[in-house]
């Protein structure tokens, strides 16, 4: 108790010049010694030469150590790089010692000063041992007294190559916890029944229920570089109903100074277990497109905007205009990118369906490229206001895009969703009413392009899926879930962003970008993962409640609407939506009238305008699907048979 008590009072670390100290009373030991084995454990050597000769040894060591600096390690971290300075202090010591030799055999500075070569060399060896054994000893006995004070953390390692090694070390070394490495896990038959620094290599599969009770596992640590997402959520799978707690460490690049630091290992995140692998698009002449231009981003303080804005302000712009409402949110952009030390942006809070203000906006800065991300996307929300949801993402689009062609930008960029394809809803509705209507001004463009993204749900932005369940897991649940079958697709706000302005580069005007993002996800297992990866049980401890689809929520998303097919880019997982042909002048005079209409606060006459603009728009599970029901009856056979069997249209899933 009295040790453990001295070992939490005493400094955090011991003074460099106390272990230069205790370094040089070693040397001088280390010295006595050579001559007493070398003289056959007896004391018939010149004792006066001896203590002639030991100052001397003394202030040479001290000169090496000082020169090699290899004092200054921190003794309880001792690694290879220490053994290397003291290494080089040993030998330093030794060609110092040799060269005095030497030089007082011709000069005589030092009268008796004769050690000979053998002593030196026997010296240097044992020298190495000791300073190198008494750090390793020093290291050793305060990482066991320090543990003996800690609880033990018993560890299994999936993965057995480089990255596991280096985790195994980092955890061994953490002298802030005890940890036990009890077993080695991996897939690869050639590893299994082998051991690395003791622990043993084991079959991933032989790790079951029992096990993980026999050996009292706390936690698993999946250590594999470059693997895909669904053999992760595989191995996850396997393991997270035995110990909730799985930690992943991160990509090698990520690593500090190539050293992995035991905190940046991480509970695995749900969106480790999303069945895509991210896409990566590089593209120098991003760095071309962007330099010495001006660059407007609407909507800039949103979660797709704000990304935009940090992309865009890497490059080596003329100006970065940053507009939205939202003036906290802009703030917080603001203060983010002035600590990040970025110059010539300017935000400016405005209201995207404000004429004259948008219109200053545009001949004060004169925007070279706009990037429009401002738009209302709550689909239930926007079902009970169709007024807002065409004012802002139709009259706002409509407002921002005409401007972009009156003052000649090069080029216009609208963000879309996937919501817009075969629409439910009067959100996707009106984004599917906004690509149309930069369609129509691009047919008569001269100079600017126009150019629309379309992606589905992004990870962790407002209002999304992940964010929502994390807090309805801290109020305990239940988890919502609308409907046992819905499924999404998803990609990182990161993703989103550089598709984005990958389209800013690639579009030569009217063209779709639709992005390949894997396979859907189920939202039920996204929540009963998201369950377990607390740590908690489904149903015992959380519950998932059914909540029935909102107004206007499809069951599943589509990235291409009816007569649209895709065309390649250069890139394998962006391309090209091959619209069927519009009548754009036609549906610009609709979409005109929509925005004269929408004045009248009325939502039928909205709904029902939108619905002639966008003719696949059939509403579900909403008030204005009585707008439809002629509409079906003209289209489907024996519609009042189907009626009673609950049909649904196809394009209303």
């Amino acid at each position: 108790m009295i040790v453990k008590y001295l070992i939490s009072k005493a400094p955090k670390y011991a003074s460099k010049w106390l272990v230069l100290a205790i370094d040089i009373l070693l040397v001088l030991i280390t010295f006595f010694l050579v001559y007493f084995i070398r003289f056959h454990l007896t004391f018939n050597f010149n004792i006066e030469n001896l203590l002639l000769e030991l100052p001397i040894i003394g202030v040479l060591a001290f000169v090496s150590f000082i020169i090699t600096g290899s004092h200054k390690g921190i003794i309880r971290y001792t690694g290879v790089k220490d053994l290397m300075n003291i290494f080089m202090a040993v030998s330093l010591l030794a060609i110092l010692t040799s060269g005095l030799v030497a030089l007082n055999k011709e000069l005589a500075i030092v009268p008796g000063l004769t050690i000979p070569i053998s002593i030196i060399i026997m010296h240097a060896f044992l020298n190495f041992v000791v300073l190198a054994k008494s750090r390793l000893v020093f290291k050793i006995t305060y990482q066991y007294i320090k543990c003996k004070m800690l609880s033990t953390k018993r560890i299994l390692i999936y993965g057995a190559g480089e990255s596991g090694i280096m985790t195994h070390n980092a955890l061994i070394n953490n002298i802030e916890q005890k940890n036990k490495i009890i077993a080695f896990l991996d897939d690869d038959s050639k590893k299994i029944g082998n051991s690395i620094n003791g622990t043993t290599i084991m079959d991933s599969s032989l790790v079951d229920e029992d096990f993980i009770k026999r050996h009292q596992i706390n936690e698993i640590i999946i250590s594999i570089q470059n693997t895909s997402s669904e053999k992760l959520r595989h191995r996850v799978d396997k393991l997270i109903d035995y110990v909730p707690n799985i930690k992943i460490v991160p990509p090698i690049n990520k690593w500090i100074d190539g050293e992995l630091n035991v905190n940046q290992i991480k509970p695995i995140q749900l969106e480790d277990l999303l069945d895509r692998t991210p896409i990566k698009i590089v593209n120098k002449e991003l760095q071309n497109e962007f330099t010495d231009k001006v660059l407007l981003v609407t909507g800039a303080a949103g979660s797709i905007g704000s990304e935009i804005s940090r992309q865009l302000s890497r490059f080596n712009f003329k100006k970065l205009i940053l507009l939205d409402i939202a003036e906290s949110a802009l703030y917080d952009l603001q203060q983010e990118l002035k600590q990040e030390s970025i110059e010539n942006f300017y935000p400016v809070v405005c209201d995207v369906r404000d004429q004259h203000a948008v219109e200053r906006v545009f001949e004060m800065f004169q925007p070279n490229i706009i990037f429009h991300a401002a738009a209302y996307k709550h689909v239930p929300l926007m079902e009970k206001n169709p007024y807002e949801a065409v004012k802002i993402n139709v009259g706002g689009t409509r407002m921002v895009s005409k401007l972009a062609l009156k003052y000649k930008a090069d080029k216009f960029v609208l963000v879309s969703t996937d919501k817009a394809v075969n629409p439910t809803n009067v959100m996707g509705a009106t984004k599917r009413t906004a690509e149309i209507f930069i369609g129509s001004l691009q047919e008569e463009s001269t100079h600017t392009k126009f150019i629309t993204t379309r992606f589905g749900n992004v990870l962790g932005s407002n209002g999304s899926v992940i964010p929502l369940f994390k807090k309805q897991l801290e109020k305990g649940g239940p988890l919502t879930v609308t409907h046992p079958e819905v499924t999404r697709f998803f990609m990182t706000i990161p993703e989103a962003s550089q598709l984005v302005l990958e389209a800013g580069v690639m579009g030569k005007g009217g063209e779709i970008f639709i992005f390949d993002m894997g396979k859907s996800v189920k939202i039920l297992c996204l929540a009963k993962n998201m369950i377990r990866l607390s740590g908690l049980r489904y149903p015992e401890d959380i519950d998932i409640k059914i909540t029935g689809l909102r107004p206007g929520e499809k069951l599943y998303e589509e990235l291409l609407a009816n007569g649209e097919n895709t065309l390649p880019t250069y890139h394998e997982k962006i391309m090209i939506s091959k619209t069927k042909e519009m009548d754009y002048k036609r549906l610009q005079a609709k979409i005109d009238s929509l925005c004269v209409l929408n004045l009248y606060h009325d939502n039928n006459i909205i709904v029902k305008k939108l619905k002639e603009i966008v003719p696949e728009f059939i509403s579900q599970n909403s008030e204005f699907e009585n707008l439809d029901k002629k509409t079906y009856q003209s289209r489907v056979p024996n519609y009042g048979i189907l009626q009673s069997l609950n049909y649904v249209h196809p394009n209303a899933i």
